[in-house]
Order: structure tokens, then sequence, then C-alpha cells
């Protein structure tokens, strides 16, 4: 019997001394270091937590416009230009319409179509740029001689003159924002691709019979997807921006539509009414920082060097 106790009492010190016990040291450092590493972990940054909430503010006004707003934003039924106050937070325009509704509104148009457009830009030019990187050849020279002629031009300048040939609308505008933006994402992909298709598991799986395409789709799309979804990420603000400047220089979002640029350019015709077009350009600022803290959360997370900083 002191025999068998000895053995038990020895077996479970030594399971104690395991690398594997939670009891052992080893096993309180992995602890401590795990308990690092949640602390340490991008999405728990200041910047990440300030973009999300921010993000989920303006996706809950979106979803519950019609509920949250306190007025009609078509209604023209109060005095114009009345000063911020107890009745209107964001006080009234020029129309007599208030500010407030007409900003939570513009969260349904401003919002979805920067996400739609993001979305076209990063399907065609990651299409374009991936078939032109595997490829080569002709096919590389015409997609890449594209991208370039649309990159010799400043995109809202560009942007305008497509606009303005198919005429003012927010139709137009996402088509003329995709325009200028495919070409970001055709290159970015062209570069991975060239760096990628001399890898070892893409010849392997070339010389097993595998055709090119699905090399493209099977082998080649996981490596891509980081990279291109916090480039997309980033463009989130960016096309925000370019939308608003559109209906701001009255060739996106047509009146009476509540649009962020369109309200900003209302209220730039009379400097002594600031709230007509401060309050909706703070919208327009905070959601193009949110978008980008966003981006530079998801580009910590996903590079594989950030990832080991924090691990450590």
């Amino acid at each position: 019997m002191n025999a068998t106790r000895l053995f038990l009492g020895d077996r479970h010190g030594a399971d104690r001394n395991s690398p594997d016990s939670p009891d052992s040291p080893g096993g309180k450092i992995a602890a401590a270091r795990k308990r690092r590493r949640a602390g340490k972990s991008p999405w728990r940054s200041p910047l990440a937590v300030t973009g999300l909430a921010i993000i989920g503010i303006f996706l809950i006004a979106a979803v519950f416009a019609s509920v949250i707003s306190p007025e009609d934003p078509l209604a023209q039924k109060w005095p114009k230009y009345q000063s911020p106050s107890g009745d209107h937070w964001f006080g009234t325009d020029q129309l007599g319409r208030d500010i407030l509704s007409r900003v939570i509104h513009g969260t349904r148009i401003s919002l979805p179509l920067a996400l739609l457009l993001v979305v076209l830009a990063m399907v065609i030019g990651t299409v374009l740029g991936a078939v032109a990187g595997y490829f080569g050849g002709w096919i590389d020279m015409l997609v890449m001689r594209c991208a370039d002629l649309v990159l010799a031009f400043p995109a809202i300048i560009l942007a305008m003159a497509v606009v303005a040939a198919l005429g003012p609308n927010l139709t137009n505008a996402v088509l003329a924002v995709v325009v200028v933006s495919w070409p970001t994402y055709a290159r970015v992909v062209r570069g991975l691709v060239l760096t990628l298709r001399q890898s070892d598991f893409v010849q392997a799986d070339r010389l097993l019979g595998a055709s090119g395409w699905r090399v493209l789709a099977v082998d080649l799309r996981p490596n891509l997807a980081g990279p291109v979804a916090v480039l997309a990420a980033l463009d989130l603000g960016n096309a925000v921006l370019l939308l608003s400047g559109l209906s701001f220089l009255g060739l996106g979002a047509q009146p009476p539509a509540a649009e962020w640029g369109a309200m900003v350019n209302a209220g730039s015709a009379n400097f002594d009414a600031w709230w007509v077009a401060v309050f909706p350009g703070a919208a327009i600022l905070l959601s193009v920082l949110a978008f980008n803290f966003l981006g530079d959360t998801l580009r910590d997370a996903l590079d594989p060097r950030t990832a080991r900083a924090i691990r450590k």
C-alpha cells in the first residue's frame, strides 16, 4: 500500500511538473502568454473599437432611419435657417427641413452605395488583375495599359467626366467611381499573382493537370483574399468621399434626396447658417475615419509580421 501511494504520488507530482500541466511553471507561462496575446489583439485597440462603434451607429441609423428620425426628411413646414435648438437638434435648412432627419436618412444612400461600388470595383479589378498576372502576354498588356490610362487622371476629375457624359444621377455616379477604382485592385492582385504563380504548390497542381482557371480559383484565391479585403476596407472611406464630392458638385444625388454631399453644397450657399453644412460634413468625416480605422485594424490582423509581433 505504501509503495502504491508512493508511486501514485510520484506520478501526480510528475504530472504537475509536466510542461502541459496548468500547475507547472511552463503551463503558467503559456497561460500568461495567451492572456497577453488576447490583450494585444488588434481588434481591442482604441482605434478599432472606435471605428466599429461608429460604423455600428451608422448601420443602426440606416436600418431604422424611419423610426429614429424625428421628422420627415422631405417635410418643409418649419422656419428656414432655424439654428439648432431643442425642437431641431441640428437646425433647419434653406427650405425649412429638419437637418437631423436628413442626416439620418442620408446613411441609407451613402453607406449602401459606397459598399456596392467597392464590391463592384473589387470584383472587376481582382478578376482582371488575376487573369493578367497569371496568363500574361497580350492579356496582361491590354489590362495594364487600360489601368495605366485610368490612373493617369485624377480620380475626381475622371469621375466628373464620366458622370457628365452619362448624365448627373446617383446610378451614373456609382458607375463613375467604379471606373476610377478598379485599377488599384487590378495592379495589387497582378503583383501578388506574379509572385505566387512560381510557388511550389502552384507548380505541383499544374503538373497534376489542373487548368489555369482552377489554379486561380482554388490555389491562388485564398492567398489573395486577405490583401484584397484590406484594400476594400480602406477604399470604403474613399468611396464615401468620392460619392459625396460628386453630389456636392451637383453630379450625384439630385434634389430633394437627403444625401450628405448635396446637403453640404446647400449649406455652402449661406455661411451664416453654419449648421446646414457642418452636420452632414461631420457625418462624412466620421464615416471616412471609421472605415480607415477598420481597414488599418484589418491589415494589422491579417499581416503575418504584425501577428508575430503581437504573439511575442
